[in-house]
């Protein structure tokens, strides 16, 4: 019993969390935001023919496109996940998303002289949104060396279960916890994908994909395990050695992002159709 302990501590351990998925009606206007505002690169940029078997861009057959940009390589830094669809116009917003709140007075800046909306909602902490009206907070103090990402924030209905299920069952740690405004702060201080797949379904929890390889062309094959929490939030779970071969900074990631947005010419096929993309 003592042994099986030890070993689940370990492998929670040697998680971390990866990145947050963003789905992106307009490429144009967000990777502006990202690149010319929030500072960030463009990690990588991949191109797929058809819907992802696991749903990674939600539950559409078309073409789609996954853009990775962070401030720096995803070994160490949490990063953001564009997906782009490109049949579809825009996506209705959820309850669910609170913000992603980072570290950059030079983000502030830009956004000044860019003449994006922006408001300070405490003391030297400014609201901003992204194209598709996802909000950002950005903290004016000066990018700090290591990742500038603090955290993001996510909505729960029940937050004692919530703990339960990240804290014990997934393994995040609490640093920080305020049961009067209902509210925690989890993460991971630093897989064994399935464990935690029998994990979950010991303890009757979703499981939204079971562990399925994912291919992505002239890249390596990446296994993956999707759940759902209490509030139907997916987490998706990767191999570890996997994906440090997928996720290799791409030095033409801009490149390939620009080329593709210049090639897409999908808002222009439904123009001429007289057809509105729909919403997702």
């Amino acid at each position: 019993m003592a042994e099986a302990a030890a070993a689940a501590a370990a492998a929670a351990a040697s998680r971390r969390a990866l990145h947050f998925v963003f789905k992106v009606a307009n490429r144009f206007q967000t990777a502006r935001f990202y690149r010319d505002l929030l500072g960030m690169k463009i990690l990588r940029h991949e191109e797929f023919e058809e819907g992802c078997k696991a749903s990674c861009n939600g539950p559409y057959d078309g073409k789609w496109s996954k853009t990775m940009v962070g401030y720096g390589s995803e070994d160490n830094h949490f990063v953001a996940e564009l997906t782009y669809n490109y049949g579809i116009g825009d996506y209705r917003l959820g309850n669910d998303f609170l913000g992603l709140t980072l570290v950059s007075s030079q983000a502030v800046t830009n956004a000044k002289k860019l003449e994006w909306p922006l408001h300070e909602v405490a003391e030297g902490v400014f609201e901003t949104e992204a194209p598709g009206g996802y909000k950002f907070y950005l903290k004016n103090h000066s990018q700090p060396p290591s990742d500038p990402v603090l955290k993001v924030t996510l909505a729960v209905s029940d937050l004692c279960t919530s703990l339960h299920y990240w804290s014990d069952l997934l393994g995040m740690t609490v640093y920080e916890k305020d049961g009067e405004q209902q509210r925690a702060v989890l993460g991971y201080a630093d897989s064994q994908l399935p464990d935690i797949e029998a994990l979950m379904k010991k303890e009757n929890q979703k499981i939204l994909t079971p562990l399925v390889s994912l291919d992505t062309p002239g890249k390596a094959t990446v296994q993956v395990v999707i759940l759902a929490d209490p509030d139907g939030h997916e987490i998706c779970f990767v191999g570890d050695e996997a994906f440090r071969e997928l996720s290799k900074m791409d030095p033409n990631g801009n490149k390939l992002l620009d080329d593709a947005m210049a090639a897409d010419k999908s808002d222009e096929w439904f123009a001429k159709h007289k057809i509105q993309k729909p919403s997702g």
